[in-house]
């Protein structure tokens, strides 16, 4: 098959293969690493295997000033975080344009997981699309995913157009990864290529070890009805979330949108010329243990490549302190939270605003950008929060300076495998001390009669 590339790069390509004496003094006076890129006609010059800068080529100050903003070359974890805030564009972008598909059609897309919540084309292509980027650029060995899909519905008899709709989008979403500065395979997936990539994320994790957690689409249900959802992947290692990346197309980059519904932005946007914060942006949230910021960079636009450093700025949780002030969020859906024991404790701190209550894991992003400054979650007895629902949350608002623990006050326990083992109660986020120890108190004075 052909790569498109002209004769005289071809020769190039195989001089550098072969000839170790070329290939160690083309190193030696650049200081870069020379590889052919498959995607264009020309070669690019990169520091990471799997990022492919394509059609320039840059000394070695550009290529420290292309990392996305927040990542130095030489922090520890920095080519995970940076493949990880790559690929989460990536499935955004798939993730738009499988959300459009549904709310226009309402087909056969969607289908429904034992559990009875709703799972669809998007779910198992960004599990399928992330799993395949992982392993392509930290290895297969010892590279342990935990995630929410598995195969068993795709591999039934009545499910061979959702397996095909499945693929189609893998492969249309890895066609674009030098886009992302990732690179992509040289040919498309076979079926059986992408039903590995999504079983193999079937790790159930430890307390040692690298582990990446990943929620293909957090907040099924607001996707499928066109509303917030989150695309959520985090790197634990020895029990600790050490990355987090939150990719939340449907929330707009200026709190000043949040009055509008997304559909309005949307419209708004085909009536406003592109520009780097055109209306339909939504955003990804990123950052890393110990560094004490938080990031968010606009979602690339389908014209777009992404260019560093893609209007990156940091995040700050609020300073408001007064619950009479404060903004909390609940989940919509009151068979995940208890809203009347979370309606008596908030009037019980002097919470004054009504609840915002959202979808997925954008009410950590809300919190971390300080839109929002309380987040409680209290689930009915026998239910058992998982890990990739929480994790890419919890280290974002963390480093934006806010607070995540149990209504115990203690921190959450991501050690234990896929569930949030040992838990107590329920799960609290705020944007300060103050605050938490109000919510705290105020649990243990109303739990008995909580009826949960």
């Amino acid at each position: 098959m052909s790569l498109g590339i002209p004769p005289l790069f071809s020769t190039a390509t195989k001089l550098l293969k072969n000839t170790s004496f070329l290939r160690n003094s083309c190193n030696n006076l650049l200081g870069l690493t020379i590889k052919p890129s498959f995607s264009s006609s020309s070669f690019s010059i990169s520091g990471c295997c799997c990022c492919n800068n394509r059609n320039t080529l840059s000394s070695p100050s550009t290529m420290e000033n292309n990392k996305i903003r927040g990542i130095k070359s030489d922090d520890k974890y920095s080519k995970e975080l940076d493949v990880a805030v790559r690929v989460v564009q990536m499935a955004c972008s798939l993730c738009q344009r499988v959300q459009e598909s549904l709310v226009s059609k309402r087909n056969e897309q969607v289908k429904s997981k034992d559990d009875n919540s709703p799972v669809t084309v998007a779910d198992w292509s960004v599990q399928a699309t992330v799993s395949w980027v992982l392993y392509e650029c930290f290895g297969r060995e010892n590279l342990s995913i935990i995630a929410e899909e598995d195969v068993e519905a795709l591999s039934r008899a009545d499910a061979v157009g959702l397996l095909e709709s499945v693929v189609k989008a893998v492969n249309e979403c890895l066609a674009e990864a030098p886009k992302y500065g990732l690179k992509g395979p040289n040919r498309s997936l076979f079926t059986s290529e992408v039903l590995e990539a999504i079983s193999r994320c079937n790790s159930s994790g430890a307390s040692r070890g690298r582990h990446w957690v990943l929620d293909p689409v957090d907040g099924t249900l607001g996707f499928v009805r066109g509303d917030q959802y989150a695309v959520a992947l985090a790197m634990i290692e020895d029990g600790e979330v050490v990355i987090g990346v939150l990719g939340c197309p449907n929330y707009p980059m200026k709190k000043e949108w949040l009055k509008y519904h997304h559909r309005d932005y949307q419209e708004m946007s085909k009536l406003s010329p592109s520009s780097s914060e055109s209306w339909n942006k939504g955003c990804v949230m990123y950052a890393k243990r110990g560094s004490g910021k938080a990031w968010m960079q606009p979602l690339v636009h389908q014209t777009e490549n992404l260019v560093w450093p893609n209007s990156a700025r940091e995040i700050r949780v609020s300073a408001i302190d007064d619950p009479a002030l404060a903004t909390f969020c609940e989940p919509v859906e009151k068979a995940n939270s208890s809203h009347s024991f979370t309606a008596g404790l908030a009037q019980s701190v002097g919470l004054r605003t009504q609840p915002l209550r959202v979808y997925s894991m954008v009410k950590y992003a809300a919190i971390a950008r300080g839109d929002a400054e309380i987040f409680m979650k209290f689930a009915r007895a026998g239910y058992k929060e998982k890990i990739w629902d929480h994790a890419a949350g919890v280290v974002i608002i963390q480093e934006a300076g806010g607070m995540v623990t149990d209504a115990g006050g203690r921190p959450l326990d991501f050690s234990k495998g896929v569930f949030l083992e040992g838990l107590d109660r329920g799960i609290i986020a705020c944007s300060g001390t103050a605050l938490l120890d109000k919510i705290v108190r105020a649990v243990d004075l109303s739990w008995d009669s909580s009826n949960l």
